[in-house]
């Protein structure tokens, strides 16, 4: 099991442009059309796939949203951070 993160090591770890919102990292991804985000939904899905964690995912017209949190510690784990800078890499 995966040790959970305090309020401060979250803010010191999680990539830039992601938030903390609770239990849970977030990001907003922007794109100029609905297939590129579409593309990028993909993306992150293999790579979510490839670790074995997987992100909550909202779909809009031009934008993703992209959730991420260890339901079963309850909290945001080294492995949400971790994640939040693949998909980064995806971007």
């Amino acid at each position: 099991m995966a040790e959970l993160l305090d309020d401060d090591e979250i803010q010191t770890r999680i990539p830039d442009g992601w938030e903390q919102d609770g239990d849970e990292i977030t990001r907003t991804y922007e794109f100029d059309d609905y297939l590129k985000g579409i593309e990028f939904v993909t993306k992150v899905g293999e790579v979510a796939e490839e670790e074995f964690h997987h992100p909550e995912i909202i779909v809009g017209y031009k934008e993703v949203e992209v959730r991420l949190t260890s339901h079963e510690e309850g909290g945001i784990t080294e492995k949400d951070v971790r994640l939040a800078g693949l998909f980064d890499d995806e971007r």
